[in-house]
C-alpha cells in the first residue's frame, strides 16, 4: 500500500531513511531499508537512496515490498515461559536446543518451538531464519533467553543489549577453585586464528568484560561462580574463565578434561544463564527474570559435593594414620638426621 509523507516545516536537513524511521516507529529499520532498495522510496516518482537529504516540505512516497513468507515449519515443542504478553516473552532454554536453523540443524530449533507458541506474533526484524531472536545462547547453556513479538519490541530489546543498560548473570561451575572470592576480567576476545570454531584472548580482538564471584567451593575439586558480563562477545564467560586456569566443567573446547575423582563427568557445559534484568520495551517497567537451575547441573553439584567430602576424608584418614605411627612422619627426614649426627 502506497504512503505519503510530508516532511515538517522547520527540518532543514535530513537523511531520508531517519526521517521515515522517526516518523514511523512502528515499522523496523529493516523494513525500511528494504523499501529504500526495492526503489519503493520516492520523491515526484523517482527512487531516492536512503542518504538522500530532504527538508520541510518535501513530500516522499513510499511502500514496503512484499515480505517472503517464512519456509519453517511450527514445531510442538513445549517451552518453559517465564514471562510472556502481546510484546515479548522470555524463555528458560534447555540445553541441547539451538536458538536459530542453520545448515546442520533440524527442525527443532527454539525457533520453531516459538513458531509453534507464537503462531505468526513474532517481530520479523530477525529475517525469516530468525523470526523475534533478540540474542542468544549456545546450544548447550540453559536459561533466560527473551523474544520479540513486534518489530517495536525488537527495537527496544536490540537497543538495550546494545547499550548494555541491562544486567546479564550466569553461573559456572569450573575446575578447581579461584583463590580469590571475586575479581574482574577485562581481556579482548578475537576469533582463533587457525581454529576457527573458537575464540581466544588476544590484542586485535573486541574488548570484553566479565567479573566474577565465588558462591561456593568443592574441595579443591571445583567452584560454583557467579559472573556477569558487560559485552556480549561469542563463548565471552567460558574463554575468560579458561585464561584464569578454571574452565568450565564439560567444556572440552576450552581446556576442560575429566576428573576421576568425580563419580559422573558432566554431557553438557555446565553453564546456566540464570538472571536477567531489563526494562519492558513498551511498558518501561523493569523486569526481573530468572530461570532456576535445571537439574543436571544440581546433579553436578551433588556429584561435586561427595568428591570433595570423599577428598576430605582421605585426607583426615591420611592424617590420623600419620598421628599413630610417628615414624612415618620423620621417615622422610632420616638422611637429614643421619648427616647432623
Amino acid at each position: 500500500m502506497q504512503q505519503t509523507y510530508t516532511v515538517p516545516e522547520g527540518i532543514r536537513r535530513l537523511r531520508a531513511d531517519k526521517a521515515l524511521a522517526h516518523a514511523y516507529p512502528e515499522h523496523s529499520r529493516t523494513a525500511l531499508q528494504r523499501a529504500f532498495d526495492a526503489g519503493h522510496v520516492t520523491i515526484a516518482g523517482t527512487p531516492i537512496k536512503r542518504d538522500h537529504a530532504v527538508a520541510g516540505g518535501t513530500v516522499i512516497e513510499f511502500s514496503f515490498p512484499d515480505v517472503l513468507p517464512t519456509e519453517l515449519k511450527a514445531a510442538d515443542i513445549p517451552l518453559d515461559v517465564l514471562f510472556e504478553d502481546k510484546h515479548m516473552l522470555a524463555v528458560n532454554k534447555a540445553s541441547g536446543m539451538v536458538v536459530h536453523p542453520g545448515a546442520a540443524t533440524g527442525e527443532d530449533t527454539l525457533v520453531h518451538a516459538l513458531l509453534g507458541h507464537c503462531a505468526d506474533t513474532l517481530s520479523g526484524i530477525g529475517g525469516v531464519e530468525r523470526p523475534g531472536i533478540v540474542h542468544r545462547l549456545d546450544k548447550e547453556t540453559t536459561g533466560v533467553i527473551v523474544v520479540a513479538k513486534t518489530d517495536k519490541a525488537h527495537r527496544a530489546l536490540a537497543d538495550q543489549f546494545a547499550s548494555r543498560t541491562l544486567t546479564k548473570e550466569y553461573v559456572a561451575l569450573v575446575a578447581g577453585v579461584p583463590p580469590l572470592l571475586s575479581g574482574t576480567i577485562e581481556r579482548a576476545i578475537s576469533r582463533h586464528p587457525t581454529h576457527r570454531h573458537r575464540m581466544t584472548i588476544g590484542e586485535g580482538g573486541k574488548p570484553a568484560k566479565t567479573t566474577w564471584e565465588r558462591v561456593e567451593a568443592y574441595g579443591l575439586i571445583g567452584a560454583l561462580l557467579r559472573c556477569r558480563i558487560f559485552t556480549g562477545r561469542t563463548h565471552q564467560i567460558r574463554v575468560h574463565l579458561k585464561s584464569l586456569g578454571f574452565p568450565i566443567l564439560g567444556d572440552s573446547l576450552y581446556g576442560w578434561k575429566p576428573d576421576e575423582r568425580m563419580a559422573k563427568q558432566p554431557e553438557r557445559i555446565m553453564l546456566h544463564a540464570e538472571h536477567l534484568v531489563l526494562t519492558h520495551p513498551i511498558s518501561g517497567k523493569v523486569l526481573d527474570l530468572r530461570a532456576p537451575l535445571p537439574k543436571d547441573f544440581l546433579a553436578t553439584i551433588k556429584v561435586l559435593e561427595k568428591a570433595a567430602a570423599a577428598s576430605a576424608k582421605q585426607k583426615s584418614l591420611r592424617s590420623k594414620a600419620a598421628l599413630k605411627n610417628p615414624k612415618s612422619q620423620t621417615a622422610g627426614l632420616a638422611p637429614y638426621i643421619r648427616e647432623k649426627q
